[in-house]
């Protein structure tokens, strides 16, 4: 009986490590197949955790998941910042709040709610070069690439270059429904813009379309805009 028991042992020990190694095989494939490579690697590092604390199924199976949708949140604000074209990555935290004379502590971190966004507002930097209003227009636009807004930034002269070939092309209300769709653009260096007949038109349509349906983040240098205040401030919203 003992002979007999001992190779039931034996036998079960190896179904049970062969039934662990496919399902194992099956976790992968299917980890694959949805293209969730954070879900596999959280399912193979929590699995140990769960057992010693005794989680329920369905609290095992949240926690895979929570891991694979940061996981996603994290490489699709990677893919937005890329999107937008930033001319260089200026965070926030980065930003050195001395050379904003004209902005408390208590704007910027209301701006850094994005509740502008949301609002479908505008925020318009006013200030001379070297103030920091391309690092914290670039800032803000950041941090809502990586909150999952779209975001599209370039300089006035480059916008209304692409507004003028989309012009010339018959294209150009596609081009501004596209650029609807985008929750955030920011114009950068709209001071040094040359307001030219077409160009001030093109300039007029692509602010005009966006009223009150998206949000769009200018920046201007008063020596150009005619301004004289020294100071880096927020407009008021419109």
């Amino acid at each position: 009986m003992a002979r007999t028991a001992t190779a039931t042992t034996k036998t079960t020990a190896g179904q049970t490590t062969k039934e662990g190694r496919q399902t194992s095989a099956d976790l992968a494939f299917l980890a694959r197949a949805m293209k969730a490579p954070a879900l596999l690697d959280a399912a193979e590092r929590l699995a140990e955790r769960a057992q010693a604390e005794s989680w329920t199924h369905l609290e095992y199976l949240v926690a895979c998941l929570q891991r694979e949708v940061c996981a996603r949140d994290s490489h699709g604000g990677e893919g937005r910042i890329r999107a937008a074209r930033f001319p260089a990555i200026k965070t926030l935290e980065e930003l050195d709040l001395a050379h904003l004379r004209g902005m408390t502590r208590q704007q910027l971190a209301h701006l850094g709610t994005l509740d502008f966004i949301a609002a479908r507002e505008n925020v318009v930097f006013l200030g001379p070069p070297g103030t920091g209003k391309t690092h914290l227009a670039t800032g803000l636009a950041i941090r809502a690439c990586q909150a999952g807004r779209r975001v599209a930034f370039a300089t006035a002269s480059q916008w209304v270059d692409r507004l003028a070939a989309a012009h010339h092309t018959g294209r150009l209300q596609d081009e501004l429904v596209k650029l609807g769709r985008y929750p955030l653009i920011v114009i950068d260096e709209v001071g040094y813009i040359p307001f030219e007949s077409e160009a001030a038109n093109l300039f007029f349509q692509l602010i005009s379309n966006r009223y009150e349906r998206a949000s769009a983040s200018p920046r201007t240098s008063p020596s150009d805009a005619g301004e004289r205040s020294s100071a880096t401030r927020p407009s008021p919203p419109r």
